[in-house]
C-alpha cells in the first residue's frame, strides 16, 4: 500500500497547527530579516515583515497567500492577531497591508461578531481598492463569511453562511468574473454537507452552483480557476474513486466532471488551486501520496489525464504540500513545502519543465520563518513574496521576499 503521509484531516473549523523548530543563525538587518542560505538554496530571502508583535495586535499565524498592488504593497490576512481574543486566546484574525517600506498597517481586526472571524485565505481586489475575502467562522450563525473591506476600513459582510445548503466553513479566497461575480468554495456544508462550489452577485445573493457527495468529491478547501468559456475548476480533498481527492471541472450549466481521481500513488489529498497554462492544463500539488507518500507537483490536461511531475521525498527536497504553485513565463513551477528541508521546517522550491526539482530555500525554524503553508506570489522581475506560519522575530510568522542574483 502507498504511504500517503501524515493527512491532515481538517475537522471544522480549519486549522492547521504551527511547527516550531530551533533558532539557526541569521543576520538581522533593521526591520528585515536576511537568513543564510543553505547549501541547495540558489535566493536571498529577506523577511520583510514578522508578526507577533504588540500582543499579537498586528496579527499572528498568516496562512493565506499575498496579493500585490500596482505599486508594490502587499496585502494578506492573519488567522489569529488583532484586538480581540477569540477561543484559542489570539485574537480572532486580521486585514493587514505592507508598504514598500515594511511598514504594516492593520486594515482590520475581526470581532468575532457578524464580521467574522479565523480568515484562513488571501484576499481579491477591485479596480476601486477594495479588498474581498472569506471569513473561516463567525458572522450571523457562526459558519463563515464573504466579507468587502473599502478604503476607509470598513466592512461589509455579503454573505454570511447559514451551515446548510448555502455552505459553511470557507477556507479559500475568491475568484472574479467581468461581470463582478465572485465564485468560491465552502468546505462542508452544502445538500450533502460535502461542501459547495458558489456564486455571489453584486447584490450578495448567493448562489450554489454545485454541492458534492463524495464520488464527485469533498470537502474543496481551495479556491478555483476560470476559463475563458466560464467553466470552473478545482481540487477536494476527499472523494472521488479513492477519497483521496479529486481534480473537478463544473461547467456553466451546473454539470461537474470528475478529471481525476488520486489513488495514492499519483498523489492524494490535495488542498491546493490550480494554475492553469494557454494550452489548458493544469498544475498543483497533493499534501500526500506519491512515490514517497510526502506529496506530489502533478499536471492534469482538459481530458484528464493525470501525469506526476514530482514525487517529494521527504528529505532535503520538501515535504507535505498545502499551497498551489505560480507559473513563469517559461514554465516552470514554483512552491513552497510546509515540511523537508535542511532544518525540517519547510522550503521553497522551482521545478523546472524536464522535472527536476531545485530547492530555493531551505527555513531554519529561526528569524526566518517556518512552515509555509500558502503559496507565493511573483514580480515582474521574478522575486518571489509568502508567508510563514510560525517563526519570525515575534514567532507569530512572517512575510518574506525571495530574491535571486
Amino acid at each position: 500500500m502507498t504511504n500517503l503521509g501524515p493527512h491532515r484531516s481538517w475537522s471544522w473549523p480549519i486549522r492547521v497547527g504551527v511547527a516550531t523548530a530551533a533558532l539557526a543563525l541569521v543576520v538581522v538587518l533593521g526591520q528585515g530579516v536576511v537568513a543564510t542560505p543553505s547549501a541547495e538554496a540558489q535566493g536571498t530571502l529577506t523577511v520583510l515583515y514578522s508578526f507577533g508583535s504588540s500582543g499579537n495586535a498586528d496579527g499572528f499565524t498568516p496562512q493565506g497567500g499575498l496579493l500585490r498592488d500596482p505599486a508594490g504593497n502587499l496585502y494578506g490576512t492573519t488567522y489569529h492577531g488583532g484586538a480581540r481574543r477569540c477561543g484559542f486566546g489570539d485574537g480572532c484574525g486580521t486585514v493587514f497591508r505592507l508598504d514598500t517600506t515594511g511598514r504594516e498597517a492593520v486594515l482590520y481586526r475581526f470581532s468575532r461578531v457578524s464580521d467574522g472571524l479565523y480568515p484562513l485565505a488571501g484576499l481579491v481586489r477591485d479596480a476601486a481598492g477594495n479588498l474581498y475575502g472569506t471569513a473561516n467562522q463567525g458572522g450571523a450563525s457562526n459558519w463563515g463569511t464573504v466579507f468587502k473591506l473599502d478604503t476607509t476600513g470598513s466592512v461589509t459582510v455579503l454573505h454570511s453562511f447559514t451551515g446548510g445548503t448555502d455552505g459553511s466553513f470557507p477556507g479559500a479566497g475568491l475568484i472574479w468574473d467581468a461581470a463582478g461575480n465572485l465564485y468560491g468554495t465552502t468546505s462542508a456544508g452544502g445538500a450533502s454537507n460535502g461542501g459547495t462550489v458558489f456564486k455571489l452577485d453584486a447584490t450578495g445573493t448567493e448562489t450554489v452552483l454545485y454541492s458534492f457527495t463524495g464520488m464527485d468529491g469533498k470537502n474543496p478547501v481551495a479556491g478555483l480557476v476560470r476559463d475563458a468559456a466560464g467553466n470552473l475548476y478545482g481540487t477536494t480533498q476527499l472523494g472521488g474513486a479513492f477519497d483521496l481527492g479529486t481534480v473537478f471541472k463544473l461547467d456553466t450549466t451546473g454539470v461537474e466532471t470528475v478529471l481525476h481521481s488520486f489513488h495514492g500513488r499519483d498523489g492524494g489529498y490535495p488542498y491546493c488551486s490550480l494554475v492553469r497554462d494557454a494550452a489548458g492544463n493544469f498544475y498543483g500539488t497533493t499534501n500526500g501520496g506519491g512515490a514517497s507518500g510526502q506529496g506530489t507537483v502533478f499536471k492534469v490536461n482538459g481530458t484528464g489525464r493525470e501525469t506526476v511531475l514530482y514525487s517529494f521525498t521527504g528529505q532535503l527536497d520538501g515535504e507535505y504540500l498545502y499551497a498551489g504553485l505560480v507559473r513563469d513565463p517559461a514554465g516552470n513551477l514554483y512552491g513552497t513545502t510546509y515540511a523537508g528541508g535542511d532544518s525540517k521546517v519547510g522550503t521553497v522550491f522551482k521545478l523546472d519543465t524536464t522535472g527536476a526539482e531545485t530547492v530555493l530555500y531551505s527555513f531554519t525554524g529561526g528569524a526566518d520563518g517556518s512552515s509555509p503553508q500558502a503559496g507565493l506570489i511573483r514580480d515582474a522581475a521574478g522575486n518571489l513574496y509568502g508567508t510563514t506560519v510560525g517563526g519570525g522575530t515575534f514567532g507569530g510568522g512572517t512575510v518574506f521576499k525571495l530574491s535571486f542574483p
